[in-house]
């Protein structure tokens, strides 16, 4: 049918959102130990088909920082249309004790720097 096939959205979404984990984890090394994010919710809205033979443009911003999570928002653009629309709630989260843990102020202030208008 020469589109893309849905779940791929999901792939190129996460990878956009490494600028906002490297807030967190410059390094991407995503130990266990270490690693303070998991993801609590994801949603997609499919509006229009994207095609193999094009280029695509995903835009991510910050749509919503609580005091233990906060929300990215995506977008995939191919020929100036918005054919997905998406966002994932990442949880602040302790993985040794199994607990979410709040924000640090400081990783707050850097991710409002990539907050939606």
């Amino acid at each position: 049918m020469g589109h893309i096939n849905n779940t791929v959205i999901a792939a190129w979404f996460e990878f956009a959102r490494n600028p906002l984990i490297r807030i967190f984890d410059p390094g991407l090394e995503l130990k266990r130990e270490s690693f303070p994010l998991t993801i609590a919710h994801t949603d997609y809205d499919f509006l229009d088909q994207i095609y193999f033979q094009n280029d695509v443009e995903i835009r991510t911003w910050i749509k919503k920082i609580g005091n233990k999570s906060f929300t990215a928002y995506h977008e995939a653009w191919q020929k100036e249309r918005l054919c997905v629309r998406g966002s994932a709630v990442m949880v602040h989260f302790d993985f040794i004790s199994g607990k979410t843990t709040s924000i640090p102020e400081d990783r707050k202030k850097l991710l409002a720097e990539h907050m939606l208008n």
